[in-house]
């Protein structure tokens, strides 16, 4: 039932760039338990052996196959009311938060329905599973946050609407990174 949805995000996640054979993750709420992708996992590719269900304030036989970034979003779901989280590795947005303390341009309409982008992360040891808590704060006030050289963490009611926020922060940092160097 779950397969479906989950094939649909991380296919697309990957003919679009935004994950690599075995990065990026993607998990849903379901009470007080969760489905995650597996540890290195191909999102390009998923089989239902790669869908995970573990607790979300407790480990189980299961966890130990869980992607590394579980910690990070059992304390999103444990902080917010998100019922999905895509997390991705957009080449864009990771060159921006390499310079960059938030994602946002006044010159660009559609950053009216992101916001400005908070960049998480900057002076702290950034690694997969790192920084839960400070992703988790900064998404209870927005649907998507960047991580200094790493990727995104984007939530939603589903994990449609979580990777349509990744996709329009993609195309909009692109489009600032053409800015950049065209010096507009």
């Amino acid at each position: 039932m779950f397969l479906t949805q989950f094939q649909k995000v991380g296919q697309a996640l990957f003919q679009r760039g935004m994950v690599s054979s075995q990065s990026g993750n993607l998990s849903i709420r379901m009470g007080d338990r969760l489905i995650i992708t597996r540890r290195g996992s191909n999102l390009g590719a998923l089989q239902e052996k790669d869908l995970i269900e573990t607790g979300i304030n407790r480990n189980d036989r299961a966890t130990p196959l869980a992607s590394i970034e579980l910690p990070v979003h059992r304390s999103i779901y444990q902080t917010t009311q998100a019922r999905a989280i895509v997390h991705a590795h957009p080449t864009h947005v990771v060159a921006l938060s390499m310079a960059e303390k938030e994602i946002f341009s006044d010159k660009l309409e559609v950053f009216y329905m992101l916001g400005k982008v908070p960049v998480v992360g900057w002076g702290m040891d950034v690694k997969p599973g790192a920084l839960s808590d400070v992703i988790s704060v900064a998404l209870q006030e927005h649907h998507i946050v960047a991580v200094h050289g790493h990727g995104t963490f984007a939530v939603g009611p589903i994990l449609d609407e979580a990777f349509n926020s990744t996709t329009l922060l993609e195309e909009c940092s692109e489009i600032l990174c053409l800015m950049k160097s065209m010096r507009i």
